[in-house]
């Protein structure tokens, strides 16, 4: 199959400074020289921080890794893992369209996808929030038909099922992946034969599934975060320098008043409660996932009218104080995005 760059492609591309401190970690597995070595988990890094691979962003890794350009186009249009094109915001659904999978139904499940997102694979729904290809057997055979959202494998689908998925994805709940027939992992769909220990019910979820409940967010992109920057072989003045300490969230600051004036901004009016006990599902916003909805429920925000009425200074206080998120508020449009939403509710 042949793969191009997207005609339309951003100016620039720059990785955030938690992804940069952790991909030139990465690059210290290698020995001098070979740093090169490091090329599929920087373009891995980079699709994961923009939700394709853009050009900008291979130029950037041939950069730091001192390789040719044609090089790393190589590595990346060789891989499907990398996204060539831009994919939906909230999901990119990957449909297994091999034999097991094309004999059991894949078919429809690719017709739903058609009806729900787009007529044609890689092309985005109007709303931009999801995109949707076939790709080759993703090694679930036994589990048939089945798809890929995200990190995790949504199994023993019907077109029904992947449409109620596609629904529960658009309104900000996290489905729960693995087999979605009832089966606890790919033992007879006939019934059990062996190791039924877990027919008791104290395992309701296979492993896999069971982590990635516990997440809590199976489609959410990694952006630096997740793991320590400083990686655990880096020691001396090879590591990079401490992140400044992050700023406390409510729950985590002092409960008595503190005569300090905060001077990154303005705090947000808070609400004690949600009105009429009714919160706004904040993570229809793009960017928003389980915790960052706790995180400003904390912090008395229930509401998209409230974020959309955010002033300069107030999007900078909240920017400032999201531990762990900094910086989120401005770099995905809260506000604009609050703004619909409000609009939306209202009519």
């Amino acid at each position: 199959m042949l793969r191009r760059l997207h005609p339309d492609q951003p100016d620039s591309f720059a990785f955030t400074p938690a992804n940069q401190a952790w991909a030139e970690a990465q690059m210290t597995k290698y020995p001098e020289g070979r740093q090169a070595s490091a090329i599929i988990p920087l373009l891995w890094r980079a699709q994961e921080q923009e939700g394709w691979l853009t050009r900008p962003a291979m130029e950037h890794v041939a950069a730091m890794l001192d390789m040719a350009y044609i090089r790393v186009l190589e590595v990346a249009t060789f891989y499907f893992m990398f996204q060539l094109q831009p994919v939906g915001s909230v999901a990119h659904i990957q449909i297994c369209g091999t034999t097991s999978c094309m004999i059991c139904g894949a078919e429809d499940l690719i017709g739903v996808c058609k009806k729900k997102i787009a007529a044609h694979a890689h092309d985005l729904s109007v709303d931009g929030r999801f995109s949707w290809e076939e790709v080759e057997c993703l090694g679930a055979c036994a589990n048939a038909p089945m798809a890929q959202i995200g990190k995790d494998y949504y199994e023993d689908l019907t077109a029904e099922r992947l449409g109620g998925i596609i629904d529960e994805l658009a309104d900000g709940k996290v489905p729960t992946p693995g087999p979605q027939n009832g089966r606890f992992a790919s033992e007879p769909a006939s019934g059990l034969t062996s190791l039924t220990e877990y027919v008791n019910g104290a395992i309701k979820l296979n492993a896999s599934a069971g982590l990635a409940t516990d997440i809590g967010d199976t489609v959410k992109r990694i952006d630096g975060t997740e793991v320590p920057l400083r990686a655990p072989w880096q020691g001396g003045d090879s590591a990079p320098e401490p992140a400044p300490e992050p700023v406390a969230s409510v729950t985590d600051a002092p409960k008595a008043p503190s005569n300090q004036v905060d001077t990154s901004g303005a705090k947000p009016i808070a609400l004690e409660a949600a009105r009429d006990g009714k919160a706004d599902d904040l993570k229809k916003i793009s960017g928003v996932g389980p915790k960052l909805e706790m995180l400003l429920n904390s912090l008395g925000i229930f509401h998209f009218d409230q974020i959309a009425g955010w002033s300069e200074a107030e999007i900078a206080w909240v920017d400032e104080n999201l531990e762990g998120f900094k910086g989120r508020v401005t770099r995905d449009n809260w506000v604009g995005q609050a703004k619909v939403l409000s609009e939306e509710s209202d009519s």
